[in-house]
């Protein structure tokens, strides 16, 4: 299930948004560009290993100052081509509906901080895991948290496929959220159990960046009087500013 479309409309371009996934992409073609070997040295030395931080290497081998950097650095590590992938396309369909109504600034410290959000949160449940943690999604989760928290009624396009076929349906912002969020919770909590040995999707990352941007999100919103009012005929392809349907009669009831 990949949303592909939204209809919340904006009024400024998403340059932050743009620049973030233009650096995601840099970094990945130099990380591409590596030997095998090298670019595992190199997602250890500068993604997130928990066990720096957090487990007993920490209390033998105190991080320095300089090791907390991986908290802002992971988020712009990849491990592969389609991580890359999913991840810039899932914040070219959130990212700019939520940098428009934040504004420019705002939304890059609002990026920033989910992103830390999530890496403290992988980090703390998995203390004594050696295994380091990059991508960009536990930003992004943040990204969804706040779209789904100012546009729960906005539409969404998702392009479901069954047997190899695409099928495209429409849900409301808050249904898909509730649905993304759930399946991150579900396999966060059972891999309590398991050991911190083993790699895999960070869930507690998506988890801890979601509620981040959930919460954040009203907080950081930019302040109506510097935001121009929508006119009554704006929307995009018959929705309302905030996403939702047109009322009245007519095609888009």
């Amino acid at each position: 299930m990949l949303p592909v479309r939204d209809g919340v409309a904006t009024r400024y371009p998403p340059l932050v948004t743009w620049t973030v996934i233009g650096l995601c992409v840099l970094v990945y073609l130099f990380e591409a560009g590596l030997p095998p070997r090298a670019f595992a040295r190199f997602l250890y030395e500068h993604g997130l290993v928990p066990a720096r931080f957090f487990g007993p290497q920490a209390l033998r081998d105190p991080p320095s100052l300089w090791d907390w950097r991986v908290f802002f650095g992971h988020m712009w590590l990849h491990g592969g081509f389609l991580h890359l992938l999913f991840n810039m396309w899932t914040l070219l369909v959130f990212g700019p509906a939520v940098e428009d109504r934040l504004g420019a600034g705002r939304y890059l410290a609002f990026y920033l901080a989910c992103g830390l959000a999530a890496g403290f949160a992988h980090a703390l449940v998995h203390a004594g895991s050696t295994v380091p943690a990059v991508g960009a999604s536990g930003a992004i989760a943040g990204v969804i948290g706040a779209y789904a928290r100012l546009f729960p009624r906005a539409r969404l396009v998702l392009v479901v496929p069954v047997l190899f076929l695409p099928f495209f349906v429409e849900v409301r912002a808050i249904v898909f959220a509730a649905f993304w969020f759930l399946t991150q919770i579900v396999p966060g909590l059972l891999t309590l159990g398991e050991g911190d040995g083993t790699g895999g999707i960070a869930w507690w990352a998506h988890i801890g960046g979601f509620v981040a941007g959930w919460l954040l999100a009203p907080a950081m919103r930019r302040p109506r009087r510097r935001y121009r009012p929508f006119y009554a005929d704006e929307g995009v392809w018959g929705f309302l500013p905030d996403g939702g349907r047109r009322g009245g009669i007519g095609p888009w009831d």
